[in-house]
């Protein structure tokens, strides 16, 4: 599977987030709690919804340790954050080159990461920047569903020469 290579230009998102880990994953709970307020965003650009990690620092895969703390974002993209709900956040996304892998399978499925992380990104000319994941999950998102679609957003850099 070979990604489109973009520079997307900076998002702002509205949402909610958590803290959680691999082991304590708990990303069903934040959507859980935002899908029933969703609409509760008046300026909501589109119908897409994002699934964000921001990791506290460049993740390292090579030692992967499934008890590092990240943020999770469930969140929609917002034209500005003049109207922010009670108990909703806000997250700007910085413009960016990534990685954009269109996916077609269940969401639990953690083999596309395992192929985009080993495979792909070692392969390839790039390397991971340290700017939030994210994946979009527009009209052909189906959770649960191994026909679902979603884009994979990947923070990529040109790797640097030794």
């Amino acid at each position: 599977m070979k990604p489109d290579i973009k520079i997307l230009q900076p998002k702002k998102l509205l949402g909610k987030c958590m803290r959680m880990n691999f082991v304590e994953n708990n990303t069903a709970l934040i959507w859980k709690s935002f899908m029933p307020i969703r609409n509760q965003i008046t300026n909501k650009l589109g119908n897409d919804l994002f699934s964000v990690t921001v990791y506290d620092a460049l993740p390292d895969f090579e030692n992967f340790n499934p008890q590092t703390f990240f943020t999770k974002w469930a969140a929609v993209e917002v034209s500005d954050f003049n109207n922010v709900p009670d108990d909703m956040q806000t997250l700007t996304l910085t413009s960016g080159m990534y990685a954009v892998f269109n996916y077609k399978g269940l969401s639990t499925d953690t083999q596309i990461f395992e192929y985009i992380i080993a495979t792909w990104l070692p392969n390839s000319e790039y390397e991971l920047d340290n700017r939030p994941h994210f994946e979009i999950l527009g009209e052909q998102y189906k959770n649960n569903d191994p026909n679902s679609e979603e884009e994979i957003c990947i923070p990529i850099k040109m790797k640097q020469s030794v």
